[in-house]
């Protein structure tokens, strides 16, 4: 089952016609909205001769989609749950291709249909920009699939469905063969309903908080500019990295300037924090950096959040991010169209955002998360006893750390000290170098070595289990978490050593970070 719509927002889009298949090679295109008028609030169809009525469609459609006794396929089957739930219809019980083929083959590549299909069928399906050509219209961008004709609707449309029930009977069986199909009756196939229910939702946002966060940040942003260009010595474009590596490499001659082939200065992301953390420069070209750097930040809040949010909220005052079921190859989800996720906590400005989602009146907004998760799976599948009797005696597993690598006692330890073990501790699980600790710390790349080396020595399960997963990632092409989900890497063991020793850093830690992730699932 498929439905076609006129656009991509399953929460406002018109349905336009929905596809059936029955059996492979044996599939139809229903239209129910072609030709439909902006005025038409649901498509419509109307009584076109060459369609059937919306109303009419929807209620022959509603007793299969909704019998207890009839499986349904989609893929990305969520799109379709939220489009057909707008009409009075919850799908159940259903099948999923795209997470059929998420709990295979996660690391493996994508899990669109066109990738699917050309993966496991050898066919190469008509894609959404070759028939969105036959809608009249100059642009692409303001062609809608209500406007393609019926008969190349029906090609595109009813492919998809066959498409869809052929990519099932190849990855269905999987399941059983490969032992996956716990992963995907308990972690998986149970979250979309969930999911959707949340995307329906959405959140709460104050547009007038963000209103009047866009006028501070704007103002504070020019007020920092001002202050560069004071001291800089004259006036520059912060946003252009053409004048800011002249004025870096160029005109201060600061150390790290590389040209580029063009015989531009190159400006790589990290360039301004890494200028800003070198104690050899000159006081006055540290403090510029840092105010650069203030000023990009600032500016990436205002035009990320305060300035883009108000555009998604709808007119019951809510924005309604899109979660991505399988887009991250650890099972975590992936917030977009808002990203959601990223909104910093750790700023002031970025408190000052979040303060903006509000909850209606009578209600509250709870935050629920799990203490120190990863850091808790690590003791477990790592079976370290230091780290597994700190957590069941619900100690300060941070100062607990510290006190084991630098034999400080845990009572009135030094903020400090505490939080070098904190960064320890996530660093680690992260496969975090010296060189990034020394970053992170503000300390000599020797003395970050000189901790890690002791961090190792204090907790040896910890080496122990970074060396076995490694060892099984290069063997079997793939780690598992706790509940069984598979993180494949099929390029582990490449010759490139940069690429290879980042694919074992992301091995050794995908077993921690997908468990954590499967738990969050289940709850």
């Amino acid at each position: 089952f498929d439905t076609e719509t006129s656009s991509l927002d399953a929460l406002n889009a018109d349905l336009v016609g929905f596809s059936l298949a029955t059996r492979p090679g044996h599939a139809c295109y229903v239209p129910v909205g072609h030709g439909a008028g902006a005025a038409d609030l649901f498509g419509g169809g109307g009584d076109k001769p060459d369609q059937l009525n919306l109303k009419d469609a929807l209620a022959l459609l509603k007793p299969l989609l909704e019998d207890d006794s009839v499986l349904k396929i989609g893929q990305n089957l969520k799109y379709d749950m939220q489009v057909m739930h707008r009409h009075g219809i919850d799908i159940a019980p259903f099948d999923d291709t795209m997470l059929l083929s998420y709990t295979l083959d996660a690391g493996k590549g994508g899990h669109g249909m066109d990738e699917l299909s050309e993966r496991h069928l050898g066919h190469s399906c008509i894609s959404f920009s070759q028939v969105i050509e036959h809608a009249p219209g100059a642009k692409k961008a303001e062609k809608s699939f209500a406007a393609v004709p019926i008969k190349h609707a029906t090609e595109y449309a009813a492919e998809d469905a066959d498409v869809t029930l052929r990519l099932w009977t190849v990855l269905k069986p999987r399941l059983a063969a490969e032992g996956m199909t716990s992963v995907y009756e308990t972690l998986e196939r149970p979250l979309m309903p969930v999911i959707v229910a949340m995307e329906a939702a959405g959140i709460k946002v104050d547009r007038d908080i963000l209103s009047r966060l866009s006028s501070t940040f704007a103002q504070r942003a020019t007020r920092l500019e001002e202050e560069v260009n004071d001291l800089a010595g004259h006036k520059f474009n912060l946003a252009s990295p053409k004048q800011l590596g002249e004025l870096l490499f160029g005109r201060l001659k600061l150390p790290g300037g590389k040209k580029t082939k063009t015989g531009q200065w190159e400006t790589r992301a990290g360039l301004l924090d890494d200028l800003a953390a070198n104690e050899e420069l000159p006081e006055d070209a540290r403090k510029l950096m840092n105010t650069m750097l203030e000023w990009r930040q600032l500016t990436k809040l205002k035009s990320t959040y305060t300035d883009a949010l108000p555009q998604h909220i709808d007119a019951e005052g809510r924005i309604h991010t899109s979660y991505a079921l399988a887009a991250t190859t650890t099972g975590r989800l992936a917030s977009s169209d808002p990203n959601l996720q990223n909104i910093p906590v750790r700023t002031k400005e970025g408190r000052e955002i979040r303060t903006a989602f509000i909850a209606p009146r009578g209600h509250r907004l709870v935050s629920a998360d799990y203490s120190q998760i990863e850091l808790r799976v690590l003791a477990h599948i790592a079976d370290i006893p230091q780290l597994k009797k700190a957590f069941a005696d619900g100690l300060d597993i941070h100062a607990m750390t510290a006190s084991e690598m630098f034999g400080v006692p845990v009572k009135d330890m030094p903020s400090e000290v505490r939080r070098r073990a904190k960064a320890i501790n996530f660093g680690i699980i992260y496969g975090i170098s010296a060189f990034g600790l020394a970053n992170q710390l503000g300390i000599s790349k020797q003395e970050a070595g000189d901790y890690i080396t002791t961090y190792f020595k204090r907790f040896p399960g910890i080496r122990d289990y970074m060396d076995a997963t490694k060892k099984a990632a290069h063997a079997q092409g793939y780690v598992e978490t706790i509940f069984g989900r598979r993180i494949h890497y099929p390029e582990i063991n490449t010759k490139n050593p940069s690429m290879r020793g980042f694919l074992e850093r992301a091995a050794i830690n995908a077993p921690i970070q997908g468990s954590a992730a499967d738990i969050i699932r289940r709850a």
